[in-house]
């Protein structure tokens, strides 16, 4: 009889465990709510771009990045970050043209200034097959070619 009370015990771990997490990721989807979506385009010369930022409650923030240039394949992609201050800090994870099947990340910073999102450029390095900002390097927001403008998201 005690072995059978123990097995029993032992089998009832998992699903003890299993409501716990769906709890737990229940609590987070709460947290993770969407408290803001922005639509934004920019123009410069033959290029356009369109970008939507969707600030969630955790401050988590995502959404997609679309980057049509005149004389070459478009980017499109996603982007996850956060802002730090009145900067958008974000990973760009984008396929170029027709093919789905390779993806690139770079990241992204845009400057909020006036209700307006201006990318900045700067330098990149890789480590172990992830991009980051080159540290000590500035981020030059004169120098970007895009500066979105927020639109009506459709």
């Amino acid at each position: 009889m005690k072995r059978n009370l123990l097995y029993l015990a032992f089998a009832s771990i998992p699903f003890v465990f299993a409501c716990n997490q769906s709890e737990k990721k229940a609590e987070t989807a709460k947290k993770d709510s969407l408290i803001n979506q922005t639509c934004y385009a920019a123009f410069f010369e033959k290029d356009s771009a369109a970008m939507i930022v969707k600030t969630m409650a955790s401050g988590k923030v995502t959404g997609s990045l679309l980057v049509k240039y005149a004389d070459k394949p478009q980017n499109n992609g996603k982007i996850d970050g956060k802002f730090s201050g009145d900067t958008l800090y974000v990973d760009y994870r984008f396929n170029t043209g027709k093919d789905t099947t390779t993806a690139f990340t770079n990241p992204l910073a845009f400057l909020k200034k006036d209700g307006k999102m201006i990318m900045g450029v700067a330098q990149i390095e890789t480590t172990l097959g992830r991009s980051y900002f080159v540290k000590g390097k500035p981020i030059n927001y004169t120098a970007g070619k895009f500066i979105f403008a927020a639109v009506n998201c459709k």
